[in-house]
């Protein structure tokens, strides 16, 4: 039970029916869990707006409404007008839950891509410097032992509310979470001051309906991150870097390899042999130390470099960073899986043309005997990305092995016939395997010393969805089952 003045500190907001002192039993924006008693917060979502349910609550027992147009109900409902019920109820979350970001150093990364690998990098460094991390992001939710499945890379307010809560009761004292342009649009990070905002990279992405109507409207909404940090840490290396942080309100430091950064990644050098893939480097500047890590490429090195430019200032001593970036994996981006001495395999999330182009070319920098690279697209998802997806992999690997990935409700070989029609652009080989075990198996089976293999698309992801049922379906057990001759 809350007094509803109490959750409505930090808002502007019109009472324009009923009586503010009043106390509700429970903060509510789905229409199907009101009960008694309770505050609905009508939300406007991209297929359904909860102004449309505002008589269907009151009768099901909602004691206030929270809107943004007048609604119909009954006399006695107490009814809150504001300007955006989403950024009220960042507010009202918060309140409810007693703002348990207060009691956190909360930790918000942003970019195009590096969030999630960072994060995990983070979490990694400073728990093992003593301290109890949560964690928000695209694969999961992580509070103590127990891991929640996330639907959303940044929930809306009143779960990420709820989730700070759980984490203060569990003894946490921190979080890192990754902030997407679409959490940062619709104010679900609303309602509480990270202690430190990062910015990662950002390239044209998430532009579409429902998304980003253009690239600069998904810069400007990065940029928003820095008017509600602390300490602003961005890469100085990303031609975006003054944009973003335009109209910023924090303290701001920046990190690179190419240009004048406070925190600087020298004398990068490739390690290679033995099932593995690596680099160290050389941090320059704000703090010095050298640094070995077991993920490929210069976007391994930004991923580090970041969590360095974060854990200082944990005061985290420099051993303790140099063997956490060591010991990190992130399930399914550039994980090493080893299966011989003699060539390389890992899982990648990659599942676009952007992220397979990213990842191939890295990885031919080590001059592989050659790059082999395993892949299918999603059903029900555009066809252009397939074209552009085989086309990339076609002109980058040696031998391409496409094979199904999410067919979802389409056939699986009309995917692969859309995958070839990029291929065929391409001088690139291929083969075409629709079972992705089969597939997995005769890359293995026919891998040669010197090789690198990459499982394209499915990542961290544990299931494989068919005709609207997902089945248990991980690259690691394949692998395992494949090794072990089942």
């Amino acid at each position: 039970m809350a007094d509803l003045k109490d959750l409505l500190r930090g808002i502007e907001y019109q009472c324009i029916r009923g009586n503010e002192d009043i106390e509700v039993e429970d903060v509510v924006y789905d229409s199907r869990k009101v009960t008694p008693g309770s505050l609905f917060i009508c939300i406007r979502g991209a297929n359904v707006d909860g102004h449309g349910f505002a008589a269907e609550v009151v009768e099901a027992g909602a004691k206030v409404l929270v809107v943004e147009e007048d609604v119909p109900c009954k006399s006695d409902t107490t009814v809150i007008k504001v300007k955006d019920t989403r950024y009220a109820m960042a507010f009202i979350s918060a309140n409810y839950f007693g703002n348990p970001a207060d009691k956190l150093k909360v930790i918000g990364i942003t970019g195009t891509k590096g969030k999630t690998t960072t994060t995990y990098l983070v979490k990694s460094i400073l728990e093992q410097a003593g301290r109890k991390v949560g964690l928000i992001g695209t694969i999961e939710v992580i509070i103590g032992d127990t891991h929640i499945h996330a639907n959303n890379t940044t929930p809306e307010s009143y779960l990420i509310q709820q989730y700070f809560r759980q984490m203060v009761d569990a003894g946490c004292d921190s979080v890192i979470m990754e902030v997407s342009s679409q959490g940062l649009m619709l104010h679900r990070t609303q309602g509480f001051v990270f202690d430190y905002g990062i910015f990662t990279n950002i390239e044209p992405d998430h532009i579409g309906p429902n998304e980003h109507k253009d690239f600069e409207d998904y810069l400007n909404c990065k940029s928003l991150l820095f008017r509600q940090c602390r300490v602003g840490i961005v890469n100085k290396d990303d031609s975006h870097w003054e944009s973003v942080t335009k109209g910023h309100t924090c303290e701001l430091e920046t990190y690179g390899i190419d240009a004048d950064a406070d925190l600087k990644a020298t004398n990068l050098e490739l390690i290679s042999g033995g099932g593995k893939l690596g680099v160290e480097f050389d941090v320059e500047g704000l703090m010095e130390l050298h640094v070995e890590i077991a993920a490929p490429g210069r976007f391994s090195v930004y991923n580090a470099l970041t969590a360095i430019a974060i854990c200082r200032h944990f005061g985290v001593e420099k051993d303790a960073i140099s063997s956490a970036l060591m010991k990190a994996k992130v399930k399914g981006r550039i994980e090493l899986v080893k299966v011989s001495d003699d060539f390389t395999l890992m899982i990648d999330y990659a599942h676009n043309a952007m992220a397979l182009e990213s990842l191939l070319t890295t990885l031919k920098e080590y001059k592989p005997h050659r790059l082999v690279s395993v892949f299918g697209c999603g059903g029900n998802r555009s066809k252009l990305r397939r074209y552009e997806m085989g086309e990339v992999s076609g002109k980058l690997a040696d031998l391409t092995i496409i094979t199904s990935d999410n067919p979802r409700f389409e056939e699986p070989q009309d995917i692969i016939d859309d995958i070839k029609t990029g291929i065929a652009k391409t001088d690139g080989k291929y083969v075409e395997i629709c079972d992705r075990k089969e597939a997995i198996a005769y890359a293995i089976k026919n891998g040669e010393p010197g090789d690198i293999i990459v499982l394209a698309g499915k990542g961290h992801e544990d299931y494989q969805e068919i005709k609207g049922v997902k089945y248990p379906m991980d690259e690691r057990d394949l692998i395992s089952d494949i090794l072990a001759g089942r």
